[in-house]
């Protein structure tokens, strides 16, 4: 998706896009945790923003995703693209259940070092959790440990080794049509505004939610209903 079209993220857009721009140049630059409410472009601005920096400067930084069931291989990862040209991982929706030690070797990798992360490696990871764990796990431990503070320091401290955290949050009624209303231009439908929003209203009050994502699958519908390809 192009970087335009998300809307309602412009501080988040900014900080991320400067941040990986200067990595690209081969400047030093913060890994980065995309945090806060589904739907609203965490993943979607990584990829929009790595197409702008490919369309600027072809060949410069690699985009590899790694799924969060293969994390405890991400050091293997790091060892083939160690030396290579620069790379930006991203680790989509990743969070740490209990008993769930992988975070172990995220934290490694995180922490830098001869076997931590080259210098020609960036990390981004997008989580609905700010700091990785469940609420739950978090005050359960709390409430059972002989010292609360240091029970659970080891996997709260895995999110400190961001040194971006970039919120992004849920989004208002005028923020939700400035993200359809977007949409509907890109694809050139044929509909008024004040019939779009009236739609587009009733699509997230079935749905019970505002985000961009929301705005997408109805422009979706919409451009199907009215025989438009996207």
């Amino acid at each position: 998706m192009a970087i335009e079209l998300l809307k309602g993220v412009e501080r988040q857009k900014q900080i991320l896009l400067d941040n990986t721009l200067r990595f690209a140049r081969g400047l030093p630059a913060n890994n980065a945790m995309l945090w806060g409410a589904r739907g609203m472009g965490k993943s979607s601005l990584v990829k929009a923003i790595h197409a702008v920096i490919i369309a600027e400067q072809p060949g410069s930084l690699a985009l590899i995703e790694i799924h969060r069931e293969d994390i405890a291989s991400l050091p293997d990862l790091l060892n083939v693209v160690r030396g290579a040209r620069r790379s930006l991982i991203l680790c989509d929706d990743l969070s740490f259940e209990r008993e769930d030690a992988d975070y172990k070797a995220l934290k490694s990798v995180l922490e830098g070092g001869i076997e931590g992360r080259p210098d020609n490696v960036l990390f981004y990871a997008t989580s609905n959790r700010r700091h990785l764990m469940p609420r739950d796990m978090i005050d359960n431990e709390r409430s059972t440990a002989i010292s609360p503070s240091e029970a659970i320091e080891e996997k709260v401290s895995l999110s400190d080794r961001f040194g971006l955290w970039v919120g992004f949050h849920n989004c208002d009624q005028p923020t939700y049509f400035a993200m359809v209303d977007g949409y509907a231009a890109a694809m050139g439908l044929p509909i008024g505004a004040d019939d779009l929003h009236a739609q587009a209203n009733e699509w997230s009050v079935t749905r019970g939610a505002r985000s961009g994502r929301v705005a997408w699958q109805f422009i979706q519908d919409l451009a199907g209903r009215l025989g438009i390809a996207a």
